[in-house]
């Protein structure tokens, strides 16, 4: 067996040993150093210098530094006890448009899933809160099961999101510009959910009845004193850390380290800031960067193994030979990641499988940034779609026993096309997430 063969043999041994359920950052490494061996006929010398090399570089990268201080910053924020309030206020100013407690989940969703970026933690505590309230209310099961799980996964897009930092240290992109450019594709996709409900509940009403006078007729000053004692201190806090890092006033990892300072000044200021909160999100931030970090030293020893062996060659000259247009490229690359979404997290696909797509971009004209911001919508249909749809899952986890997974996935469907269509609408208008970087940064 040559070295090319034996680096294809290498990534079809490992994903088979993924779908049998081996654990992926030490299956990476074990086979990187075992296949290392192989390329380097038995000298450990390399092998293990190797493994050392790649260890350091993911100690040394200055973007990572950011991963857990945004990781603890979104811990904070959901052990402080502010979505019940956020919810609630969100819903009193949006109580005269038809499907407000749809339309506030969506607001809800997205402002709590860009300060914490933890999918399965978004969708179960709306679950928790969200769900009952609008089952309460009458609303359709399907429907209201689809806005939670949808608008759960935005943090994935929006801005600031672990995905792009990690993407951006995988592609070599500035998460910075990464930033930028995915900040009204993400908005654009929070809309159109909303213009969504809106249409579809103007269509039908029954889907969800509107609220009783009492919860719709509510003071104007009441509304604005809810609002801003839970909705604007988190979004100033997001959109500040965010703001500092589009506008060059800080780096990803100085901005981060703010918003963690900042997510603890707003649980003291709502009481909710123990000491056990504090240890359980200390502990969970540890725990979360830890296998970040372990992904990525088993990815750049599996990558850097892979190149030796020459098997990146070997699938570069074959996609090449296929004679694809740009358009069809981006097809295939984005049906496979929509595929691996079922069995894997996002961040295995970025960390182990996009580095191969990554030497392709050149060849067919696509920037890396575009490419990226692609992939960070793609994921999100991963999350929503049977038949491993890990959004729906985690509803299932936290719902009512007469509502039924099948419901669930009935009820993310719609979503799931509106995000195929966002992706559609980016390819058509590239505008939408490459002009902000453009002119911010000249790219």
């Amino acid at each position: 067996m040559t070295d090319p063969q034996l680096g294809v043999f290498m990534l079809i041994l490992f994903v088979g040993l993924i779908m049998l359920g081996f654990p992926i950052a030490f299956t990476l490494i074990a086979m990187g150093v075992g296949f290392a061996w192989l390329a380097f006929d038995g000298n450990w010398e390399p092998v293990m210098s190797l493994l050392v090399q790649r260890t350091w570089s993911v100690m040394t990268n200055d973007v990572l530094i950011s991963v857990p201080l945004f990781v603890f910053m979104g811990y904070i924020v959901e052990r402080a006890n502010i979505l019940d309030r956020l919810f609630r206020s969100v819903q009193l100013a949006a109580g005269i448009l038809p499907g407000s407690l749809a339309l506030a989940t969506l607001v809800t969703c997205a402002l709590f899933a860009t300060a914490t970026g933890i999918v399965g933690a978004v969708v179960t505590l709306m679950g928790l809160l969200a769900f009952p309230a609008m089952l309460k209310q009458g609303y359709d099961v399907r429907l209201s099961a689809g806005v939670i799980c949808a608008g759960g996964c935005l943090g994935i897009l929006i801005p600031p999101s672990i995905m792009l930092i990690l993407y951006g240290a995988t592609a070599g992109v500035s998460p910075v510009q990464l930033y930028a450019g995915a900040f009204f594709p993400g908005l654009m996709l929070a809309a159109m959910y909303m213009i969504y409900v809106i249409v579809r509940v103007m269509i039908n009403p029954a889907l969800a009845p509107p609220l009783p006078d009492i919860e719709r007729n509510v003071p104007f000053l009441t509304i604005i004193r809810e609002l801003l004692t839970s909705f604007v201190p988190l979004a100033l806090l997001i959109f500040s850390v965010l703001g500092a890092i589009m506008f060059g006033l800080a780096t990803p990892s100085e901005a981060a380290a703010i918003g963690a300072l900042g997510a603890l000044v707003l649980a003291a200021a709502y009481r909710s800031l123990t000491f056990e909160k504090l240890k359980e999100s200390v502990f969970l931030t540890a725990r979360t960067s830890a296998m970040v970090c372990w992904l990525f030293v088993g990815s750049f020893t599996f990558s850097a193994v892979f190149a030796i062996l020459g098997g990146d060659a070997v699938i570069k000259d074959f996609v090449v030979g296929l004679d694809l247009s740009p358009l069809m490229f981006l097809i295939v690359t984005q049906i496979i990641i929509f595929i691996l979404g079922w069995p894997l997290e996002w961040t295995e696909i970025i960390v182990i499988f996009v580095p191969i797509f990554l030497p392709l971009l050149e060849h067919f004209g696509i920037d890396p940034l575009f490419f990226g911001i692609l992939i960070a919508l793609n994921i999100q249909t991963s999350f929503l779609s049977p038949p491993v749809a890990m959004a729906p899952f985690y509803l299932k986890g936290v719902a009512p026993k007469h509502v039924n997974i099948n419901d669930i996935f009935a009820g993310v469907m719609p979503f799931i096309f509106i995000v195929v269509f966002a992706m559609v609408l980016l390819y058509m208008f590239p505008a939408i997430g490459m002009w902000l970087p453009s002119y911010l940064y000249g790219r």
